[in-house]
């Protein structure tokens, strides 16, 4: 389960380190549009990928925008960064 956990995660950093790389890139050249169609299917694929990790493991991230079942959950699981199962 922590292999899963783990790789679930490396994916979610690969596609959000995509999708920080290419909005760059688009700042500066809007046009490309082989650039922006990369951009929509990491964005999806960040997104995707987000939201089955939190459906398994709970929120990655405490800013308002990750719904929480009763009781509050996010300070019950190990954090994300945890050592516990980067072992």
């Amino acid at each position: 389960m922590k292999s899963n956990r783990r790789e679930l995660l490396d994916r979610i950093l690969e596609y959000h380190f995509a999708c920080v790389e290419l909005n760059l890139y688009l700042d500066n050249n809007p046009d490309d549009q082989n650039a922006l169609t990369s951009y929509n299917t990491y964005c999806n694929k960040f997104i995707q990928a987000k939201c089955s990790y939190e459906s398994k493991y709970g929120p990655l991230t405490n800013f308002g925008y990750a719904p929480s079942s009763y009781p509050w959950q996010w300070v019950c699981d190990p954090w994300p960064w945890d050592n516990e199962f980067y072992e």
